[in-house]
C-alpha cells in the first residue's frame, strides 16, 4: 500500500489527511517535528512527504520548512515532497519548488487538488521504478552478452541494438549466409565483425569489399580474381576476395551494386564453393562464410529485374535488420562519448539534449563527424549545443496545427518510414506522431 508521511506540528492536520487518504487506500504516517519526520524516513518506505513550513507557534517565516526540505533532499534526493504553506511564506515555497519540491498547497488546502497531486506523484514514482528496473535488466543482459561473446568493443545501450547484437551472436556459429540490412552509416560492418568474431572460422581471415565503391566492370575481378590480360590494365594475375577469404569470412557491403553477371557467379560460389578467375577456365575451390549488407530495397530491385531472386533467397537465409540511429536513441550519447575518447572534453547537458533531439539522417557516421568537429572547435571546458552545429529543431506542432494524413504520409515517405525522422520533419515527438497516426488510422508499419 502506498505510504504518505505528514510532517506537521498540528495533530488535526495529520488526522484530516489520514481520513482523506484512507478513502483512496493510502497509508498515512504522522510526525509532529522535523526530527521525527526524518527518523521515520530513515526506517520506513515512504512514497510521498507532505510537510508544513512552520513548526513553532511563534514563527511564520517558513525557515524551519526550508531547513526540513533541504535535509530531506540531502538524505533522500529522490523523495517527492509537497509543501503546505500559508500565504505569509509563499515565496519561500516557490523557491523550494524551483529547488525540486513537487508542489505547494496553501492552507486550508483543496482536498481534490491535494489528492490529484499525491496520486500523480505516486504514478510518476511507479513509472520511475519500472524504468529503473528495466534499465537494470537491460544492463544485466548487456553484461551477460559481453561475457558470453566477443562483441568487438561495440558501443550501445538501446534495446533495439541489443536485439540485433544478440541475434548476430546466436547465428554466428552457423555456416549460413547472413544479410544485414539498414541505412548507410548505421554500423552494419560492426555487426559483421561480431558475427565473424563468434563464428566457427573466427581465426580465419576477415575480408571486406564495398561493392558500391568499385566500378561495375571491376567488381567481378575484385571478387574472383583475374589472370594477366583479362582486362585492360591487368598486367599480372591477381587473386580475388574469395581466395583471400578462404577459411574465413567475406563481408560484401552494398551487395545491391553487384552486376547481374557478378550475381550469377556469386550464387554459384555460395552453392558450390567453386569459381574461375576472369580470363581463366581453371576452377578453384574455397570455403568462405559470406556476410552481405545493403541499404537498398532488394525486393523492389527483384521486381525491376536488377537483382536475382534466387540470389536474394540464398543471401538472406538469416536476415538482420539494423535500425537507424534515430530508431535507437539510447545509443546516441554513449556513442558520442565514445567518439570523444578519454582525453576529450565532456558533453554539456544542453549538448546531450541537442544530440537526442537531432534526427541523424546520416546515422552513426554523421554523429562521429559532428563530434569530431565539435571537439576541434569547442573553446570552452565542455562541448555545448552551440559547438555541435546542429540545426535548431522545428517548433512543436499542437492544437489545430496538427499535421493531416497527407502531411504525415508525405513525411513518412520522405524519411523511408523512419518514425523518429518523420517526427522531426513534422515538429512532433515520436509519441505525438504515433498518437496522431493512430487517430488518423495510419498503420505504424
Amino acid at each position: 500500500m502506498p505510504t504518505v508521511l505528514v510532517i506537521d506540528d498540528n495533530p488535526a492536520v495529520a488526522t484530516a489527511l489520514e481520513v482523506l487518504f484512507s478513502l483512496r487506500d493510502l497509508r498515512t504516517l504522522a510526525a509532529d517535528s522535523p526530527s521525527a519526520g526524518l527518523a521515520i524516513l530513515e526506517r520506513e518506505r515512504v512514497d510521498v512527504v507532505i510537510q508544513d513550513m512552520n513548526f513553532r507557534a511563534d514563527t511564520t517565516s517558513g525557515a524551519e520548512g526550508v531547513q526540513l526540505f533541504k535535509a530531506i533532499r540531502a538524505r533522500f534526493p529522490d523523495q517527492p515532497v509537497i509543501l503546505l504553506t500559508a500565504w505569509t511564506h509563499l515565496e519561500a515555497a516557490v523557491e523550494l519548488v524551483k529547488a525540486g519540491a513537487a508542489d505547494y498547497l496553501a492552507k486550508p488546502w483543496d482536498d481534490t487538488k491535494l489528492l490529484a497531486t499525491v496520486e500523480n506523484l505516486l504514478e510518476l514514482a511507479e513509472t520511475k521504478q519500472e524504468l529503473a528496473r528495466r534499465k537494470s535488466g537491460d544492463k544485466a543482459r548487456r553484461s551477460e552478452l559481453s561475457q558470453r561473446y566477443d562483441l568487438r568493443d561495440v558501443v550501445y545501450a538501446d534495446p533495439a541494438t541489443e536485439r540485433v547484437i544478440a541475434l548476430a551472436c546466436q547465428v554466428a556459429k552457423s555456416e549460413f549466409p547472413v544479410l544485414i540490412t539498414g541505412p548507410n552509416g548505421a554500423g552494419k560492418e560492426k555487426i559483421a565483425e561480431i558475427i565473424q568474431a563468434n563464428s566457427a572460422v573466427e581465426d580465419g581471415p576477415f575480408v571486406t569489399l564495398n561493392c558500391g565503391a568499385i566500378p561495375a566492370e571491376l567488381i567481378e575481378a575484385e571478387l574472383f580474381g583475374a589472370e594477366a590480360g583479362a582486362y585492360t590494365g591487368a598486367n599480372k594475375a591477381r587473386e580475388g576476395k574469395f581466395e583471400a577469404a578462404d577459411g574465413g569470412t567475406l563481408f560484401l557491403d552494398e551487395i545491391g551494386n553487384l552486376s547481374l553477371t557478378g550475381q550469377m557467379k556469386l550464387l554459384r560460389v555460395l552453392e558450390t564453393g567453386r569459381f574461375e578467375r576472369l580470363g581463366s577456365n581453371k576452377e578453384r575451390q574455397v570455403k568462405v562464410r559470406v556476410i552481405s549488407a545493403t541499404n537498398a530495397d532488394l525486393a523492389t530491385m527483384i521486381r525491376a529485374g536488377t537483382f536475382r531472386e534466387d540470389l536474394f533467397y540464398r543471401l538472406n537465409t538469416i536476415e538482420l535488420r539494423l535500425p537507424s540511429l534515430a530508431e535507437r536513441p539510447e545509443d546516441i550519447v554513449p556513442l558520442a562519448t565514445h567518439f570523444l575518447g578519454t582525453s576529450g572534453k565532456p558533453l554539456a547537458t544542453d549538448a546531450r539534449e541537442a544530440l537526442r533531439r537531432h534526427a541523424w539522417p546520416g546515422n552513426v557516421r554523421e554523429l562521429k563527424n559532428v563530434i569530431a568537429r565539435a571537439a576541434l572547435l569547442a573553446s570552452g571546458p565542455a562541448i555545448t549545443a552551440g559547438d555541435l552545429g546542429l540545426p535548431a529543431p522545428r517548433p512543436q506542432v499542437s492544437g489545430d496545427d496538427e499535421p493531416d494524413r497527407a502531411a504525415i504520409e508525405a513525411a513518412l515517405a520522405k524519411c523511408g518510414g523512419v518514425i523518429a525522422q518523420a517526427a522531426a520533419e513534422l515538429g512532433l515527438s515520436r509519441q505525438a506522431l504515433y498518437r496522431r497516426m493512430d487517430k488518423l488510422g495510419i498503420p505504424r508499419e
